[in-house]
């Protein structure tokens, strides 16, 4: 991809994030900032009144005290001028049941504006009343809904929906006080006087024109961060993709949790899966930075955002310490645990800190904790589905594929079994060497047990897997070049038949790098001068292998350690100094053919590589001593 059309790209990415985290919190519009919770320490700084306000009383004691007024209240009715002049007052069979309903003892009947109370005893309903009388009779009382309804409006009015009022300048809280429920009562007031005093257009553009800012300065940041320590991922598109995805399941989720659930629900969201993923594909050092940058966004519209960032920051950090290199499933169940620790340990100090009072602690916050450690776990299939979305390689994926027990590596040690056993052999030697210099342990491992692979399509032809004569001496020394130089496509075409990973597939295709097989070219180049010919008269393409060379430390050590296990096993006598030099020799060709031109190997990494060698060989082919026979009584 051409670097114009990435870096577009790029920003599109980043410029989407920010426009997702901005849409995902409308709350930056609203003039109240505050967040927080009776009986919690307030998270922020001192509020003052900037001017008087009243103070609303809560809508439950708003009820309360009308309820206890609608106790005088009594419903209104009519005398019905249709109906038959009677001393009943009769009602239908709803409306008496509504009456009963009511708990209403009295009812007024109004007539030419005069209202009559009477008792509701002296109520009928036209069966009642037909059985009173034994006639036909039909209601002649007819609810007034409009003067019950006024009469209900004039009760409602007598209730004041305020109690006192809030001075300017007087203060409201201050840092680190428990928020009691009076001074919950009066944020709630300055929360309904802010919204009644219509805050204007310009505020609310100012108020979305800030938060967009502190948004893209953060993502900004991080791009910065991959533009300096992490160049290689901002080369390729799926990484950028990777990272913009994770953070927007994170602020997605806590944008919905805000949104919709109660405030302390926020820490049952699992901001511990941002670092937690990125630590299984990348380093320790980006998933921490991610972790902090998506923390940051979030805690823009999290109540007390001091504790949140403190629990959420240092809980990512412990994750990271505690996973290093997953290679197995149960360390998830490790790692949360760590977590769950280091959140309640956490946020209990922290309350003390600001509160100063072990009253303060929210015990319920430990079981929201305990909720988050689960998902923790679950991060397992998320995993998965970035490793096979995003073309990416878990440490438990090279585990995985490491089992000599599955059944390609079955296949393999059967169809091609001296081959299979120079693979271990390969693997083991690579693998000290990966040790020794820091690099990917795993990695190389699993490349070198798969690294010939392609052998199985014609292991005859190889003479590890011979018992008896060599099908290749018959053939003319290009065609046998080709046949062996083939194997590299067979294990590409095996490799992804079985869809190997595609970091796989590269030690197979560059363990021979674009070296020459020397023996059949060496043997053409031989035979042409005996013929009267010369080297030029044979085409050195014919007898190249096609490439890559390696591109990394671990597929640099692959080529060494595969041509020097196989080297070994031609030496005539094993000794220190025959391994020492063989080793040397087969080094220094591979690097004054510039195999290694494309990797980060120093010349320090090229010494301990040489000396793990030398050291291995040497251990592997350490002579035995004879044991003795008895010797017969003569």
């Amino acid at each position: 991809m051409k670097k114009s059309i990435r870096t577009i790209i790029q920003l599109v990415s980043l410029v989407a994030l920010a426009a997702l985290c901005i849409y995902l919190f409308p709350r930056y519009t609203n003039p109240f900032k505050y967040h927080f919770e009776v009986g919690q320490p307030w998270g922020y700084g001192l509020v003052t009144a900037e001017y008087d306000f009243p103070i609303y009383k809560p809508e439950s004691q708003l009820q309360e005290e009308y309820a206890q007024a609608m106790k005088d209240y009594t419903p209104c009715y009519t005398l019905d001028p249709h109906a038959v002049p009677t001393e009943l007052y009769i009602v239908s069979i709803e409306e008496m049941e509504r009456i009963i309903q009511s708990q209403c003892s009295r009812i007024s009947i109004v007539n030419n504006r005069v209202s009559t109370p009477i008792d509701i005893n002296q109520l009928y309903t036209p069966k009642t009343a037909y059985q009173l009388i034994h006639s036909e009779l039909k209601p002649n009382l007819l609810y007034d809904s409009i003067t019950s309804t006024n009469l209900k409006n004039n009760i409602r009015s007598t209730i004041s929906p305020t109690h006192g009022m809030v001075q300017a300048g007087e203060k409201i809280i201050d840092t680190g006080e428990i928020v009691t429920a009076d001074k919950a009562q009066q944020l709630h007031s300055l929360r309904r006087s802010m919204e009644d005093r219509n805050i204007s257009k310009r505020q609310t553009l100012f108020s979305i024109i800030g938060s967009s800012v502190c948004i893209l300065l953060l993502l900004i940041i991080f791009f910065l961060y991959l533009n300096t320590y992490r160049r290689k991922l901002l080369d390729k598109m799926r990484h950028i993709l990777f990272f913009t995805m994770l953070m927007a399941i994170i602020i997605s989720i806590a944008a919905f949790v805000l949104r919709y659930a109660p405030t302390g629900y926020i820490y049952i969201v699992p901001f511990t899966w941002c670092p937690i993923i990125t630590r299984v594909f990348y380093d320790s050092r980006t998933a921490i930075f991610i972790h902090i940058i998506t923390t940051f966004i979030v805690s823009l519209v999290v109540p007390a955002p001091f504790i949140f960032l403190l629990i959420q920051i240092l809980g990512g950090i412990v994750a990271v310490i505690s996973l290093r290199d997953m290679t197995q499933r149960a360390q998830l169940a490790q790692t949360a645990l760590f977590i769950l620790l280091a959140y309640s340990l956490i946020y209990t100090a922290a309350t003390l800190l600001i509160a100063g009072n072990i009253t303060a602690v929210e015990y319920r916050y430990y079981f929201y904790f305990a909720i988050n450690a689960v998902l923790v776990i679950c991060s397992y299939g998320l995993i998965f589905l970035f490793e096979r979305s995003f073309g990416l390689l878990s440490n438990i994926t090279l585990v995985e594929l490491t089992n000599v027990n599955s059944n390609l590596m079955l296949s393999f040690a059967e169809k091609a079994p001296g081959t299979f056993q120079h693979s271990l052999q390969v693997s083991n030697l690579a693998t000290e060497a990966a040790k020794r210099i820091g690099a990917k342990v795993l990695l190389v491992r699993t490349g070198a047990l798969y690294h010939d692979i392609g052998k199985m399509s014609a292991p005859n032809h190889f003479i590890e897997n011979q018992t008896g004569d060599n099908p290749l001496q018959a053939m003319a020394c290009d065609e046998a070049a080709k046949v062996i130089i083939n194997h590299v496509e067979e294990g590409e075409r095996i490799a992804r038949k079985h869809h190997l990973p595609e970091v796989i597939v590269h030690f197979i295709r560059s363990h021979h790098g674009t070296s020459v097989t020397r023996y059949f070219y060496n043997t053409a180049v031989n035979a042409a001068i005996a013929a009267g010919k010369t080297a030029a008269n044979v085409h050195k393409d014919d007898y190249t292998y096609p490439g890559p060379k390696p591109a990394s430390k671990e597929a640099a050590i692959l080529m060494m350690a595969d041509a020097i296990e196989a080297r070994s096993r031609t030496l005539n006598e094993l000794t220190e100094q025959s391994i020492a030099n063989m080793v040397d020799q087969m080094i220094d060709a591979q690097v004054a053919d510039g195999q290694f031109s494309e990797t980060s190997l120093s010349f320090k990494d090229l010494e301990d590589i040489r000396a793990i060698f030398k050291q291995k060989l040497i251990e592997i082919n350490h002579h035995r001593i004879t044991y003795p026979t008895i010797q017969e009584n003569k």
